[in-house]
Formats: structure tokens, C-alpha cells, sequence
């Protein structure tokens, strides 16, 4: 979910106690790890055992952290606090939220020490950082029995959902990321428009920058079948919503960011009236899909003739539109009564790491709401 995207629990999944309540969620756990990683101050040699060891910590009551810089660093400076409420789970849930963590930890520390170079590392990557969430996540569902055991069992569609967000949070955010040193767009792709990454946002350079752009959104957009299957696949709707909302703000937004020169000068977001409707409509897969396909039509339409990958943007748009229609080859899925917009807003507050690509405009709303 860049960051990533913010608890993990569906209000219904913590009322009916098939999930763990909403104080010992994984979120306050994945957050003090996301810290480690993103404190610039924290030097190698302390950081890289940090990551591999995290998951260890959560079984050492008095393990904290307190030489953090970063904003978030209260979540390691209280992380016995934490970790006794991780260690009150009953052990089905323990192990989920462990393995995640350990997997990740090590993922991470990976990365630190490399750069993104191909686009296969990309991948690998954003599964470490957001996929791996998205299969602990599933697999909860299905240990909750909230969803048939298939949800956990696909690891493959559950990584999708992640590596979905993860890429469009990596796409929105370079400029930000530049600012701050950090380096996520895989030079497979971008050493083809410019020298050196941090090239792209001088404004010689911007008419190759946004090609550059537009490749990378079309690589993410290859993730839509996957989470349009995962989707149908649910049943539970708590559950779908929590999943559902990240997902359309994502597509919102690369479609915000398709070739659009602001990428590379300043912040695009997705209005915050936009995001109100998306998380008040994404309630069933009929309207979900109706969102994809509103929003790669809106790329479709701003294809340049002359852009580098408008074949292959085509041809991806062309699958998702087939996927999209009513006709479409989707599983099919209970209906249930939609729920409040309040629980939409619940969900979208809870959710930390796997809805880091929510825009900036519909976390501000998501806070105001939980307020």
C-alpha cells in the first residue's frame, strides 16, 4: 500500500470478533516498521539488523525504539504497548501478522542497500513493501472465515492489490520522494528518457519525463484484471469495502497523473469532493467496475499518437474496458445492503499501510471523519 498505504479492520469483521479488535490491529505494527525503514537518520549498520530482527521484537515486552527523527516515531518509542497487544491475538492471527512482518523486514533491508534497477525488481520490491501486506491481509479474511478460503489461498491476485497501490504511490510521489533522497522508479524504464532519474523534473527535460510517466502508468495498469477478479471474489461487505476504496482511489489517481507535467513540479491529487463520491460509491463490483472503466477511458482519451508506450496503453485499457463490462468474465458475488458512509470513512481511517495511495486530499477527509 509508499509509503502505502494506514489498522486493517472492516467494522463488521471487529463487531462479530472474527478479527482481532481495532487497537491490536496490524496497522500500529507495519507502521513502527515502515518507520525503521524511512528514518534517513538510523545508518545502515543499525537499520539493516533492525529490519531482519523486527519481528522478534513483537515478542520482546520491552523492546522500543528511541533515537527516531522520524514523524511517526511514537509508534517506537510506545512499541511495548504495542507489542502486549499483538501478543493478547490468539496465535492464528500472531503468525500472520509475524510472518508479514518478518518477510518485509527483510525485504526492505534488501532495497536499502540497492536501487530499483529492473522492472522485475520493481515488482519484487513493492510485493515486499505492499503485497506482502495484501496476502496477510487475505489470509486473515479467510482464517476469520469473513471469506472462503480461496481469498488466502491466491496469493497471487492478493499481491496485485498491493503492488496496484504500491506502483501509484511510487508514480504520484516523485517529485517527493526526489526531494527526500529516495529512489523508487526502476531505471529499466527511466534510463531511457533521461541520465540520471532526478533529470526528469528540470523543465528541458519534461516533454521525455512525461513518457517516461506514461510508461510506468501503463505497467501498473496491467494489475486492474487482478484486482477486478480479487474483488468479485468477496463476499463479506465490510471486507469488500475496506478493500474496494484504496483500490478506486488508485485508478483516480493515475489517471490524474497520465501525462500530466505537475507530476514533476509540485503534488497531484484527486479532489476531495472526487474522493468522497469514490469511497461512497465503491460498494459492490458492478460500481467498481464501473469506476475502472470511467477512469481508463479517461486515459484512453489523453494517449498521445506520438507517446512511446500508446500501444501498449491501448491494448491494457482494451482488457480492463472487456473485463469492466456488465457481460465481463467476473465471478459472481453476494449483494448486501450498502453500509454508511461513516463506515466507508471507518475503513479508510484504519487501513495505514494498504491505503498509502489514497490522495493527500482524501486522507485529510478520512482524519476529519474519524474526528
Amino acid at each position: 500500500m509508499a509509503g502505502p498505504p494506514r489498522g486493517h479492520l472492516p467494522p463488521a469483521a471487529v463487531q462479530d470478533g472474527r478479527l482481532p479488535r481495532r487497537d491490536a490491529a496490524p496497522r500500529p505494527v507495519l507502521r513502527a516498521l515502515d518507520t525503521i525503514e524511512d528514518d534517513m537518520t538510523i545508518s545502515l549498520d543499525i537499520k539493516v539488523p533492525m529490519l531482519h530482527e523486527f519481528h522478534s521484537y513483537l515478542y520482546q515486552p520491552e523492546w522500543k525504539y528511541m533515537e527516531s527523527k522520524e514523524k511517526d516515531r511514537q509508534v517506537l518509542e510506545d512499541f511495548p504497548t504495542i507489542s502486549s497487544e499483538f501478543r493478547n491475538l490468539s496465535k492464528v492471527y500472531q503468525d500472520v501478522i509475524s510472518d508479514i512482518c518478518h518477510k518485509m523486514g527483510v525485504g526492505m533491508a534488501e532495497f536499502l542497500e540497492k536501487k530499483v534497477d529492473s522492472q522485475h525488481e520493481w515488482d519484487k520490491y513493492c510485493h515486499y513493501v505492499a503485497g506482502l501486506v495484501g496476502i496477510g491481509l487475505s489470509r486473515l479474511f479467510s482464517a476469520s472465515e469473513l471469506e472462503d478460503p480461496i481469498v488466502g489461498q491466491d496469493t497471487e491476485l492478493a499481491n496485485s492489490m498491493g503492488l496496484f497501490l504500491q506502483k501509484t504511490n511510487i508514480i504520484r510521489d516523485y517529485l517527493e520522494d526526489q526531494l527526500e533522497g529516495r529512489e523508487f522508479w526502476p531505471r529499466e524504464v527511466w534510463s531511457r528518457y533521461a541520465k540520471k532519474l532526478s533529470d526528469l523534473a528540470r523543465p528541458e527535460n519534461i516533454d521525455m519525463a512525461v513518457q517516461c510517466l506514461n510508461e510506468l502508468i501503463t505497467n501498473a495498469l496491467h494489475h486492474v484484471p487482478d484486482v477486478l477478479m480479487y474483488l468479485s471474489r468477496l463476499k463479506n461487505q465490510s471486507v469488500f469495502n475496506f478493500c474496494a476504496i484504496p483500490q478506486v482511489m488508485a485508478i483516480a489517481t493515475l489517471a490524474a497523473c497520465y501525462n500530466n507535467k505537475q507530476v514533476f513540479r509540485g503534488v497531484v491529487k484527486i479532489r476531495k469532493g472526487q474522493a468522497v463520491t469514490l469511497m461512497m460509491d465503491a460498494t459492490n463490483i458492478q460500481a467498481v467496475k464501473a469506476i475502472m472503466y470511467q477512469y481508463v477511458e479517461e486515459i484512453y482519451q489523453k494517449i498521445p499518437s506520438t507517446d512511446p508506450s500508446s500501444n501498449k496503453t491501448q491494448q491494457i485499457i482494451a482488457s480492463i474496458r472487456a473485463m469492466s463490462l456488465p457481460s465481463g468474465p467476473m465471478a459472481s458475488r453476494h449483494h448486501y445492503s450498502p453500509i454508511y458512509l461513516s463506515c466507508a470513512m471507518l475503513l479508510a481511517a484504519l487501513s495505514w499501510q494498504y491505503l498509502s495511495t489514497v490522495s493527500k486530499a482524501a486522507e485529510e477527509y478520512v482524519q476529519t471523519g474519524e474526528n
